[in-house]
């Protein structure tokens, strides 16, 4: 491409001057194709290595092909490690990872939900006196339930008591009393009977109550114990009498 640059100078006469600008877009050309040649050159933002199988060290700008049943490091430009790429799994072990993966956050979730159930304790009983108090209620509560089943069984001895007075009037033989009275007799001792299971139950209870609270206790001392060394470990160190002159 020519370019004509015309001037005028003195009494009006003209210098033409003439150009060539094929050098000028030559060296154009060239400046524009060096910044290309510098991207081509440029490293890459990450670098895959491995080991392979047989021993080589392998380095390429992308996933080793070659590497892909092992582990493989990425670094940055600097030769820093960035990750780590794990081999590619098969199916069988793809499922034993997912089984693992499932049991860790089974185990995650059961540990987190302690942490919950132990802070949740000791918010409740803040000390031991707390704690037997409450045992003490829950037992006294089950112990109400007992007495009114040992007045009802009193009462029914009471009843069993007047039944057998008009029972000696047919000379103590059940089957020669009224359908009244031997019903009278039979429902006594059925309600006898099972007032003797309600307080066997009671009983029973008594003992669940005893034993969750031990266990409580057991637990609780652990973790008052813990929480006063970190209460120590982080309390400041006391302050220093001044030095007497």
């Amino acid at each position: 491409m020519v370019w004509t640059i015309e001037a005028k100078t003195g009494e009006g006469m003209g210098l033409k001057t003439r150009a060539v600008w094929g050098g000028f877009m030559a060296g154009a050309l060239l400046v524009v194709a060096v910044p290309t040649g510098a991207q081509q050159g440029k490293s890459p933002q990450e670098v895959y290595t491995c080991i392979d199988r047989h021993g080589r060290r392998i380095t390429s700008d992308r996933p080793i092909a070659d590497c892909v049943d092992r582990e493989q490091r990425v670094l940055d430009q600097t030769g820093t490690e960035r990750r780590r790429i794990g081999p590619t799994l098969t199916e069988h072990e793809r499922a034993a990872q997912e089984v693992q993966r499932r049991k860790d956050a089974e185990e995650r979730a059961r540990v987190a939900d302690e942490r919950r159930r132990e802070r949740a304790l000791m918010m409740r009983y803040p000390d031991e006196a707390t704690h037997q108090a409450e045992r003490e209620a829950a037992i006294d509560q089950v112990e109400e339930v007992i007495m009114v089943a040992q007045k009802r069984i009193q009462s029914l001895k009471a009843e069993r008591k007047r039944i057998h007075t008009e029972l000696e009037f047919y000379r103590g033989d059940p089957t020669k009393a009224p359908v009244k009275l031997q019903r009278q007799i039979a429902e006594n001792e059925q309600d006898q009977a099972e007032q003797q299971r309600f307080l066997a139950a009671q009983e029973l209870e008594k003992r669940r109550i005893h034993q969750r609270f031990d266990a409580e206790l057991a637990q609780l001392r652990q973790l008052w114990t813990a929480q006063r060394a970190s209460s120590m470990q982080w309390a400041p160190p006391p302050a220093t009498a001044p030095a007497q002159k």
